[in-house]
């Protein structure tokens, strides 16, 4: 036997519990739309439908009865909305305002008929949380699994219990005597809406942190005008890809990367000509390096590579694939071309016990300081120094013998 709670007082804790996490929401709205106006906004419209509910006998029956149960579908659609919003896509207006209609319509007609009215919320109310579930599950999973897991279990134990309801009133199953009338379903029905209320925004809004989460560990590892990995991130990749490379003596590869005469495209074209050249050069390297490689900016206008596991003679050929990529590509800015090149240091070898990236960053600039000293918009490489000084330059390939993409994985090659 069900316990019969009494219901104006859950009425009234669920719409203090809506109340409180609408103006939590509210409070901690973030500058860049991502729902949680419009979750609140659902809230809200929570706290407005049961305080109509408490009102029942006392205040009109179009009020208590048409106009709750409308905000009620009102609530979900806006639900629906937020999530649509949070994922960046366009408010689905033909699954959000077609069942408010419905439910404002029947609960006109069956103002005196309280069953039909438990069989319309029973079948049109869980179909509006099916939506809300289906639009946070597809096309694809949410990458915010914990928050989207939390908001989906709090929807489905209202989808449950509306529905076990609705059976229950269709077979004659459960008592219909009227809403303020408590019964163990009733108990049931609206202890689950105030843990719902709960579960569903704590779920929501673990799905915000973890996106601010996510999105401040990218900005704390990349460049924020290029996208590209960062020099912090950069030489701490650096380290850890050294480090294994003495471990498993496996060849390592690294190029440092300097645009030509950038400085006159800052004076002659504007600063903002200058970004947008260096943004070009970034995306023109990550588009032609391997999943395991990575480019990042080192500083101003020069860039590394990070290529493991690959052989000089490999990165020679890759960096000369890269030099004429960006040579062949010009920049465009305002509708117009301009012209971009690049001067490229290479250097790597089988490293050693002792060797670390400070020795790799010094040998791949003395090579790049040799292409530019030998007219720039060329490739110079260097072997690792070994009880001396780098050994420069190494020749340049005068033909490419990858011409598809990553010809900087042959091992073949010393």
């Amino acid at each position: 036997m069900l316990p019969h709670l009494d219901v104006p007082t859950m009425l009234l804790m669920t719409a203090a519990a809506s109340l409180t996490m609408a103006c939590s929401l509210a409070a901690m709205q973030p500058g860049r739309r991502e729902g949680m106006g419009l979750w609140a906004l659902a809230l809200m419209l929570h706290t407005a439908t049961y305080i109509l509910y408490t009102l029942r006998g006392v205040a009109p029956d179009w009020a208590s009865i048409v106009l709750a149960n409308t905000l009620l579908s009102g609530t979900f659609a806006l639900v629906l909305a937020a999530v649509h919003q949070f994922q960046g896509r366009e408010m689905p207006w033909r699954r959000m305002v077609p069942p408010v209609l419905v439910m404002a319509l029947l609960f006109a007609v069956f103002i005196d008929d309280y069953r039909a009215r438990l069989i319309v919320t029973s079948t049109l109310l869980p179909l509006q949380l099916l939506l809300i579930l289906w639009a946070l599950w597809r096309p694809q999973p949410p990458p915010q699994l914990r928050g989207a897991v939390l908001l989906s279990v709090g929807v489905a134990l209202q989808v449950m219990l509306l529905s076990v309801r609705g059976v229950l009133v269709l077979t004659n199953g459960t008592s219909v005597e009227g809403l303020m009338r408590g019964s163990g379903m009733q108990s049931l029905v609206f202890m689950a809406a105030f843990i719902v209320v709960v579960l569903s925004s704590l779920g929501f809004i673990v799905m915000a942190k973890d996106r601010a989460d996510a999105a401040n560990r990218h900005f704390a590892a990349h460049d924020a005008l290029t996208d590209v990995a960062n020099r912090r991130s950069l030489i701490a990749a650096l380290e850890r890809d050294v480090a294994r490379a003495v471990r498993t003596r496996e060849p390592y590869a690294l190029m440092m990367l300097d645009i030509d005469h950038f400085k006159a495209v800052n004076d002659t074209r504007g600063h903002l000509a200058g970004d947008q050249v260096l943004c070009h050069v970034a995306a023109m390297l990550r588009t032609r390096l391997r999943a395991q490689d990575l480019v990042g900016r080192y500083g101003g206008e020069e860039f590394l590579v990070l290529l493991p596991d690959t052989p000089l003679r490999g990165a020679m050929e890759l960096a000369e694939v890269l030099r004429q990529a960006v040579a062949q590509t010009p920049c465009m800015h305002e509708g117009r071309a301009l012209p971009v090149t690049v001067s490229i240091g290479v250097c790597g070898g089988r490293l050693e016990q002792g060797d670390h990236g400070d020795l790799l960053i010094h040998t791949a600039d003395q090579a790049l300081y040799a292409a530019k000293a030998a007219g720039r918009n060329r490739v110079e490489g260097a072997l690792l120094p070994r009880d001396g000084p780098p050994t420069l330059p190494m020749q340049r390939p005068e033909g490419l013998a990858y011409p598809v993409p990553f010809p900087h994985r042959s091992e073949e090659l010393p």
